[in-house]
């Protein structure tokens, strides 16, 4: 006789045929209730306790756990425990009210205005030579993550206006200006793309094959490239986007005005993501808001 699946795979079963999630994510799944299991040492789901699901939390950062690594497998608990919760085979979720602790959020380096040129200032006329200006350029001028930046069409940038149609996270789209080295750059590679491309390919930066440059194919020709300028830092794409925000934000002390450019949902991340300090934040709101003015 078979005995009936347990509660996680049960659990693991509808993610992959009622929510249809990837193996990999359902694989995930897998090792965090696995995890569970271990901790509670078995016990059924329904004995365990918010006290339960803490000391768990507590040993695994005891144990090295990363914050983020913790907020992962808290979720995942959370999912799993909901789920059980829903069809009734617990009374309440244990997970309800537990936070993991708080990641430290490390500022991206970025680089200086003169390194940010020499890097992108490429001069190399050959075809790769023209599209890594043209990428560079561009991804300097208007702050670009890399996926944005490799997801372009040839349509998205109007030179006429000076701005670019991007595409960002949660599929959202914002206009950024682009900056005159950039669109003659992005002029100089669109002959060259023509000649590249495959047929009825949209992307604006292609390779060799004729097809979309990926993010990892950008990664590479960052690390090339700055290697070329005898850049002495580990430089990659998102250090262009972080270049970009500082620099402005450094000239401008427009932080809303970043925050727009870099499509930041929360101001907030576009503080962090900036090398903004306190004093810095401190000048611009006593410039600028009318209830921070001290009477003299």
């Amino acid at each position: 006789m078979t005995a009936a699946p347990s509660a996680l795979e049960r659990y693991l079963s509808h993610l992959t045929h009622e929510r249809r999630l990837s193996g990999h994510t359902v694989a995930a799944y897998r090792r965090d209730g696995e995890l569970l299991a271990r901790l509670s040492e078995g016990r059924d789901p329904a004995l365990l306790a918010t006290a339960d699901i803490r000391r768990f939390l507590a040993r695994l950062h005891g144990e090295g756990l990363s914050p983020r690594s913790l907020a992962r497998v808290l979720s995942a608990w959370r999912g799993f425990l909901d789920h059980l919760a829903k069809r009734g085979e617990l009374a309440a979720n244990p997970c309800a009210g537990v936070r993991p602790p708080k990641a430290p959020r490390e500022l991206p380096q970025a680089l200086s205005p003169d390194e940010a040129v020499r890097l992108v200032a490429i001069e190399d006329d050959s075809d790769a030579g023209l599209r890594d200006r043209a990428l560079f350029e561009l991804a300097y001028s208007c702050g670009l993550r890399v996926s944005e930046l490799t997801g372009l069409d040839t349509g998205a940038i109007d030179a006429a206006a000076g701005e670019v149609r991007v595409t960002g996270k949660g599929s959202k789209t914002r206009v950024v200006p682009v900056g005159r080295p950039a669109l003659e750059a992005v002029a100089r590679w669109l002959p060259v793309r023509e000649r590249l491309a495959a047929p009825d390919e949209r992307a604006l930066f292609v390779g060799r094959r004729g097809k979309r440059l990926s993010p990892r194919e950008v990664q590479r020709v960052v690390k090339r490239r700055a290697a070329l300028a005898g850049l002495p830092v580990d430089v990659h794409p998102h250090m262009l986007r972080h270049s970009f925000a500082s620099h402005v934000l450094q000239s401008s002390g427009d932080l809303r005005a970043v925050q727009e450019m870099l499509g930041h949902a929360s101001i907030a991340s576009t503080q962090v993501y900036t090398h903004l300090d306190f004093q810095h934040l401190a000048k611009v709101y006593d410039a600028a808001h009318p209830r921070a003015k001290r009477k003299r």
